[in-house]
């Protein structure tokens, strides 16, 4: 059975494993140096830890998301940071991640979060658009995968205030906040 945990030192061993196990198509799209052991471990040094959580099965690592609050004239926007094991991929995994991180930021008083989406990646698309994400800018050629091609990247946005009275209004917001 697989439970949704914050990050702690105790999984450090298991995250490193799961990133390291990740396709290099994978890696293209995650920003930070996730196959340096000494950056994992970076994050669950004290005041570093918040808003990041693994999903744990058997010990291992099968999913990972972070929320990254931004800094300056921006800090009231977190960026979101979400990657499933492929053998994973599907099973409902990244949503119950994705609600953690969205219930998470808004507790925390954030009131926009964003994430950046590969313009081919349907599936996550449509996972962050029905969790009330909606298209902010479409970036072209914006990044470079590792075989060297040019791809799209969009830019989705949930603003807390307006989605989530929105969300109220149907009782999305109560489904939400149930584990």
């Amino acid at each position: 059975m697989t439970t949704v945990v914050a990050l702690g030192p105790e999984h450090c061993d298991a995250l490193v494993r799961f990133f390291a196990a990740l396709p290099d198509g994978d890696l293209t799209f995650i920003k930070e140096e996730v196959t340096d052991p000494e950056t994992v471990r970076s994050w669950t040094d004290e005041g570093s830890a918040g808003g990041r959580w693994v999903a744990v099965e058997d010990r291992e690592v099968t999913g990972y998301v972070a929320v990254r609050p931004l800094s300056g004239w921006s800090d009231h926007v977190g960026e979101v940071r979400l990657v499933v094991a492929p053998s994973h991929r599907g099973s409902g995994l990244g949503r119950e991640l994705a609600r953690r991180a969205l219930v998470e930021a808004v507790g925390a008083g954030l009131s926009k979060l964003v994430v950046e989406v590969v313009a081919e990646q349907g599936a996550a698309l449509a996972l962050f658009t029905e969790l009330g994400f909606t298209g902010e800018a479409l970036l072209t050629d914006h990044i470079r995968d590792r075989s060297g091609r040019l791809r799209d990247l969009m830019v989705l946005a949930h603003h807390v205030d307006q989605t989530w009275s929105g969300m109220d209004a149907v009782g999305v917001v109560d489904e939400l906040s149930s584990p």
